[in-house]
């Protein structure tokens, strides 16, 4: 089943999800509409939040980049309870251009961490710990803020951050278009 994406101004993506325990009811299913709705929507991440759950799941499928990146042929996982450990500093940070389901219209340039560290459990409920680098640790970095209640546009400069002020506003009042269904924040 496809779910509506939450937009900027939802409360659920500022709070910090709570991990899940083996037994959460309906979590094979949540998973499975997870990835449809990443698949419908045309992104490569999804983290529970976006889509009104605040616990600790995200999906990520990197397969629909496999033309560019061969690498990532057939990559489509599940992270539960998922947390950043750390990060490789002397690895560096690098720039890419990230979007968001949950801002749509908007992308912009950040800078992250080129490796990170990070725990969490497959769907099996295996746990795994290991450092991941390139693209899938920045796919990883920006899923995983949306479980500390974080947004690519928290990380801008306050003065990219402020020229994008208006559009921001804007999605707040629902004046966005997207391909996507959609629950906008209502006060």
């Amino acid at each position: 089943m496809i779910l509506p994406i939450y937009i900027y101004g939802q409360p659920v993506l500022r709070e910090v999800a709570k991990d899940i325990a083996s037994d959460y009811e309906g979590l094979t299913e949540l998973i499975s509409n997870m990835f449809e709705t990443l698949t419908a929507s045309n992104g490569v991440g999804l983290a529970a939040p976006q889509i009104g759950k605040n616990i600790r799941v995200v999906v990520i499928d990197l397969d629909v980049l496999s033309d560019d990146l061969p690498e990532y042929k057939d990559f489509r996982k599940a992270y539960i309870n998922a947390h950043i450990l750390g990060y490789d500093e002397e690895a560096g940070e690098a720039s890419m251009e990230e979007g968001c389901l949950s801002i749509p219209g908007i992308s912009e340039s950040v800078s992250r961490p080129k490796k990170v560290h990070v725990s969490y459990l497959d769907e099996n409920f295996q746990k795994h710990d290991e450092w991941v680098s390139g693209y899938l640790a920045c796919v990883m970095q920006h899923e995983f803020d949306h479980l500390e209640g974080v947004l690519f546009v928290d990380r801008l400069n306050p003065l990219r951050k402020n020229l994008i002020g208006g559009r921001l506003k804007n999605i707040l009042k629902g004046k966005f278009r997207c391909s996507y269904r959609t629950r906008v924040y209502r006060k």
